[in-house]
């Protein structure tokens, strides 16, 4: 793990970076609660940073407090339709207050460790009619306070259109093997998100999505439906400034979410 973090932080010093070639418009995954359909140039990587994220779920009994600090996705060009990812979070903290008796728990530890491929079918730079395959696997590296536990897989399907040079619509479908609420085992889980994203100005944009997802865990079925808001600013072709927020729209889901973070490619 520390192996993991410090490469992150070397690529975001600037060490060790491609050669020079015509580059496309950077195009990285966050913010936001989909995934986009663009790939990595060749020999290129970008790397990503959630720097803060925290998120709050409540009821009448407790509250929920949920922070994680350093979540790093490594994405590197293997051709100019492939790429190959790898993701961890270097720490998540849980805060749980007990309404009825007052007491507060706290947990904390690391993340697991995302690994994916991403082949893009068509428009690799995101432009147009842009698609592709996205297949992951999660491995349980990570401790009892955000790791899930037990491995999980699944197959992400990217899509999006550019209506014009200011407005574009995109849509996330996505099937999971998701881990079991016990820990122990895999169960089957779908949704989508669908966005509308928009150019501001040169350097600026912005996303509006809705996103559901219907887990079928063994404990109890639910579907988590989430609405979500995102700005980047890029201010040079190889970097990006993001923060979004998300807020749910059901008991299912968690009540709101925060974050910022930071990409750049090399």
């Amino acid at each position: 793990m520390r192996h993991f973090l410090a490469l992150s932080v070397i690529l975001f010093a600037g060490i060790g970076t491609a050669g020079a070639q015509e580059l496309r418009p950077l195009c990285p995954d966050r913010p936001g609660l989909g995934t986009p359909a663009c790939s990595v140039d060749r020999g290129h990587i970008v790397t990503e940073l959630g720097s803060v994220d925290w998120s709050l779920e409540q009821d009448g009994t407790e509250r929920i407090d949920s922070w994680t600090l350093g979540n790093v996705l490594l994405r590197y060009g293997v051709t100019d339709d492939l790429e190959v990812q790898a993701g961890w979070t270097a720490l998540g903290s849980v805060r749980t207050l007990d309404r009825v008796t007052g007491s507060i728990a706290h947990s904390s530890g690391t993340g697991d460790i995302m690994l994916a491929l991403r082949r893009n079918l068509s428009h690799p730079d995101g432009s147009g009619f842009s698609a592709a395959v996205m297949p992951y696997a999660t491995l349980p590296a990570g401790g009892a306070a955000i790791g899930a536990g037990d491995w999980a897989a699944g197959l992400i399907v990217p899509v999006s259109y550019s209506l014009n040079d200011t407005f574009g619509i995109a849509l996330t479908p996505e099937i999971d093997a998701a881990v079991d609420e016990d820990r122990r085992g895999r169960h089957f889980a779908y949704g989508s998100v669908i966005g509308l994203s928009a150019a501001l100005t040169k350097s600026i944009s912005s996303a509006l999505e809705i996103e559901a997802v219907r887990d079928e865990d063994p404990s109890g079925s639910s579907t988590e439906e989430l609405a979500g808001l995102s700005f980047a600013w890029q201010p040079q072709n190889d970097l990006q400034f993001d923060a979004g927020a998300v807020a749910g729209l059901n008991k299912a889901s968690p009540d709101v979410e925060l974050y910022v973070g930071i990409a750049r490619r090399f």
